[in-house]
């Protein structure tokens, strides 16, 4: 079934498609046909390889449609739960002892099978979570680059080559070792680029893994798990358990046997997630390891030096409006010099009015907000916005038959406002005047957060000072704060923003692994 001198391909970006096509754009319209003609079906858990329907569901929604039914998914239990750590724990035991390569190769092949279901996967994409088609074109080839990548440098958790030497008779080597088996909690607003990359980074490095889904998001996690599946993980090494995050969230997360969490979501799950992962249960005998990339309240910072104002509000419309916000890495506040303030909010706000907003078959510069709990959060912060700022352009709902928002740009807000200290997480954007570029530094490291950033400027000095005093994991110059290449540009923030993790790295690999040192004396 494998072969051990697998070749391991180099890694190359995947492109994206090109939408404006015609013959690309007619075969995306019939993709999206065929797609919406299965909605409603029934979905499994996969326990150990085993399809096992429950009584209980999850109903999927389609946020355009709030009364169309994407799926139905199976809830689990702790029972299942139980029953997917004993699959998972015997299929670890010969997982691990496989060649990386031939570990790699299941990835390769996964890749392989999404490229040729790439329109199919970016429809089910954007009905589920509400994504243009060039977001969720992305999500899918986000999904093909994290799993060949992982597969390609698979190699460099082989050994540890810089060991020194010690003698004629002594060998000293350090091995890395897979933890074991663990759980993925994945997020709803990558469905499948986020929870694909943390399965694949863990089970190519040997561990087998337990995914629970966002329940907003569970067919196309379903899915991915059968692609895994069709590229030849074996039965129990991924085992998907949708179901509440109260019952079976904490349920995996407390459990003993459980080793490692990998989580990518909010704030509040994530600081929840830590607490009871660092309590040791009876019969524990490791300290969880915990993977966490979380929520961010980031920031573009224009300096009183800019080449093209046009070109920068160009970049914060895509930061802060691209899929709607709802991206933990978009444009929440633009911090504003004020030489450039005024004609900066003009152009804004302008660029803010022409976005299309509509159903995600129509193809729409924005889509829906992902369900209505969301909807109602954000049109809530709309209305602390109408009391701390000056409504620039939005503030309004769209077609009640989704959850649509207009985009919305508040001007005038303190660094201090609501709207500048709490995540959003939708389609608001908050511009900040600042009389300086030293109290733009200040106003940009002023929250709990410490995800994503970019800095305009022309003046050189103050870019190399940017560098060393804008307080983010990822940093963008002269670029919107959305920049993100697997293996060029890694993803991950400090503070509340998570642990810091950066995925699309060797040294993401290297948290799913634990290093043993063996000497031997001849």
């Amino acid at each position: 079934m494998f072969e051990v001198n697998t070749m391991i391909k180099p890694f190359s970006v995947e492109p994206m498609l090109d939408l404006v096509n015609p013959a690309n754009k007619k075969k995306m319209e019939e993709t999206f046909a065929e797609v919406a003609r299965q909605f409603g079906k029934n979905y499994p858990l996969i326990v150990g390889g085993e399809r096992i329907f429950t009584e209980d569901k999850i109903v999927s929604l389609n946020p355009s449609n709030k009364v169309q039914v994407v799926g139905y998914v199976s809830k689990a239990k702790p029972t299942h739960v139980d029953k997917a750590i004993a699959a998972a724990e015997k299929a670890f035991d010969s997982w691990k002892r496989l060649d990386l390569r031939a570990r790699a190769a299941c990835l390769f092949r996964a890749a392989s099978i999404m490229r040729k279901r790439r329109y199919e996967l970016a429809a089910w994409v954007a009905y589920e979570c509400g994504r243009s088609w060039g977001d969720a074109d992305f999500d899918i080839v986000f999904t093909i680059e994290n799993l060949e990548y992982y597969g390609t440098m698979v190699e460099h958790i082989r050994e540890n080559k810089n060991l020194i030497h010690l003698g004629p008779n002594e060998d000293a080597r350090m091995i890395y070792i897979p933890l074991g088996v663990g759980a993925v909690i994945s997020p709803w607003n990558f469905p499948i680029a986020l929870m694909g990359g943390m399965v694949g980074a863990a089970v190519v490095a040997g561990n087998a893994v337990l995914i629970k889904p966002s329940s907003l998001t569970p067919v196309v996690t379903y899915l991915f798990t059968e692609i895994m599946e069709q590229a030849g993980i074996p039965a129990g090494v991924i085992n998907f358990l949708p179901g509440s995050g109260s019952e079976v969230g904490d349920y995996i997360i407390e459990h003993p046997r459980i080793r490692f969490i990998a989580f990518t979501g909010s704030k509040d799950v994530g600081v929840h997630i830590n607490q009871l992962a660092a309590k040791q249960a009876p019969g524990q005998k490791w300290i969880k390891r915990v993977i966490m990339e979380m929520g961010g309240k980031d920031a573009i910072f224009v300096d009183s030096d800019v080449d093209n104002l046009d070109y920068t509000a160009d970049a914060i419309i895509n930061g802060a409006f691209g899929y709607q916000g709802q991206k933990c890495a978009a444009c929440s506040r633009v911090i504003i010099h004020e030489k450039n303030y005024d004609a900066l909010a003009e152009k804004i706000a302008e660029r803010a009015k022409k976005l299309t907003v509509g159903p995600v078959e129509n193809n729409p510069d924005q889509g829906p907000v992902v369900e209505e709990a969301a909807f109602r959060k954000i049109m809530n912060y709309i209305e602390i916005g109408r009391k701390e700022g000056k409504l620039l352009c939005g503030g309004v709902a769209g077609s009640d038959k989704g959850y649509f928002i207009m985009p919305t740009v508040f001007g005038d807000i303190q660094p201090d406002a609501v709207l500048a200290q709490e995540e959003i997480f939708g389609p608001v954007l908050s511009l900040i005047k600042v009389k300086s570029f030293e109290e733009g530094i200040e106003v940009f490291n002023n929250t709990i957060y410490g995800l994503t950033g970019a800095f305009f400027s022309s003046n050189r000095t103050h870019l190399e000072i940017a560098k060393q005093e804008l307080h983010c994991g990822n940093l963008d110059l002269n670029t919107d704060c959305t920049y993100s290449i697997v293996g060029a540009s890694p993803f991950g923030g400090f503070n509340m923003s998570g642990t810091d993790s950066k995925t699309g790295s060797t040294d993401f690999m290297s948290l799913f692994v634990q290093p043993k040192t063996i000497v031997e004396v001849f």
